[in-house]
């Protein structure tokens, strides 16, 4: 049986019978062990075992990340639109790669062809690093006879999709970064500045202004609770991540939230319009049925929201509603997005309407991120100078009001 991928799940393996009682097996990407389960209900499998796949033998000698598959993909286009055999390519990219792990995972990929496979059915065997698009895409390219044309459209689709990532992350990381060490500097001056004034105010026989005794009773509180907050702090946050990472729930509730933020909220709107588009032009390029397509361009658009939403959508595709009907019953996409997607269906164009759709919000999403870090960096400096500088007034409150007394 086929194993499955869909982009951002954790990865089971699992075995059963089908409707014929024949035992069978495979691997499957979900949130979790009770989705695997239903997804094998429908598919009329009975599940005997389940559990989480395991690190690999490609887990050693570093990591392998999307951009590595990026740079595959653009290595390996280029190797065929020279001319260069398939399995001579992947010798040439694997034994000249740098990070060890992405090559033994080229290197067992160029086995499998050698050994006859198909290149789509020897990159299924690598779920984790190769979803369903990919290889949906590389399937279309071996039949149609323009595997380098659509290894092309995949690593041009997988460099402008890893692009928006890091301009994302950029967004949200800095912020966090700089209120992280506000958070850090705080609590040093709280533990170890403020005892020193605190000793210092002791021996001057008069009451301390309100500010100062407020600020040196949160000092007092924080060495005294800090290990116990710091636990609390911890295990609160471990929970977090746990139950999100386990809980798809919890996971959609998270991204209806975060889109409603102000500001960060609009840019990743912004971003999961950009990769459906992007995503659904590079799928029906290469030939993919649209309901088949939706499948894929679901699990890309990095929202759970999203994700649903387009799931909706291939199902009243798959009835006969047209696209733009779909789009608009879900109530989460703009109305020219609407609109150039009508005009791409009656045009016979979908995939190129999609793609002027997903340069238009990747370029919005970039000068969003750019204006955005215009904006967080004065109001940052300012968070910053309240709370140090509002420590440092504290404790010099005392020491002016002295001076003015003398």
């Amino acid at each position: 049986m086929a194993d499955t991928a869909v982009a951002g799940n954790v990865p089971f393996v699992w075995e059963g019978t089908d409707r014929k009682g024949k035992k069978v097996k495979g691997k499957s990407m979900a949130s979790s062990e009770e989705a695997v389960r239903a997804d094998l209900r429908r598919q009329g499998v009975v599940p005997s075992r389940i559990r989480k796949q395991k690190k690999g033998m490609f887990s050693g000698g570093g990591s392998i990340t999307p951009g590595d598959i990026a740079i595959f993909s653009r290595q390996l286009a280029t190797m065929l639109a020279a001319g260069i055999p398939l399995v001579q390519s992947f010798e040439i990219v694997g034994t000249g790669h740098e990070n060890a792990a992405m090559q033994k995972l080229i290197l067992a990929v160029k086995a499998d062809v050698e050994g006859g496979s198909a290149l789509a059915e020897a990159l299924a065997k690598h779920p984790l690093y190769f979803d369903d698009l990919f290889i949906n895409l590389v399937e279309a390219g071996e039949q149609a006879g323009a595997l380098e044309n659509l290894l092309d459209k995949i690593a041009t689709y997988k460099e402008k999709t890893e692009a928006l990532k890091k301009k994302i992350k950029k967004a949200l990381t800095y912020p966090a970064a700089v209120l992280v060490v506000a958070f850090v500097v705080t609590t040093i001056l709280l533990i170890f500045v403020i005892p020193a004034f605190e000793d210092l105010f002791q021996g001057f026989g008069a009451d301390l202004p309100t500010f100062t005794r407020m600020v040196i009773d949160l000092s007092v509180f924080v060495r005294a609770k800090g290990w116990y907050l710091a636990i609390l702090a911890g295990s609160g946050i471990g929970a977090f991540f746990y139950f999100k990472k386990r809980s798809r729930a919890m996971r959609h509730w998270l991204d209806r939230m975060t889109l409603r933020l102000p500001i960060i909220g609009g840019i990743l709107q912004k971003a999961s319009i950009a990769r459906y588009a992007r995503t659904l032009s590079t799928m029906f390029a290469a030939g993919v049925p649209l309901v088949e397509a939706l499948e894929s361009v679901a699990g890309a658009t990095g929202n759970i929201v999203y994700e649903v939403a387009v799931l909706q959508m291939r199902d009243e595709v798959a009835t006969g509603q047209r696209l733009q009907q779909a789009m608009e019953n879900t109530d989460l996409f703009p109305n020219m997005v609407i609109q150039m997607i009508a005009v791409g269906e009656e045009s016979g164009s979908l995939d190129e309407m999609s793609a002027k759709v997903a340069d238009f919000f990747e370029e919005d999403v970039d000068n969003a991120v750019d204006n955005l870090s215009s904006l967080l960096e004065p109001m940052i400096m300012a968070i910053l100078g309240v709370l140090v500088g509002g420590l440092v007034v504290a404790m010099y409150l005392p020491i002016f009001k002295m001076g003015s007394v003398i």
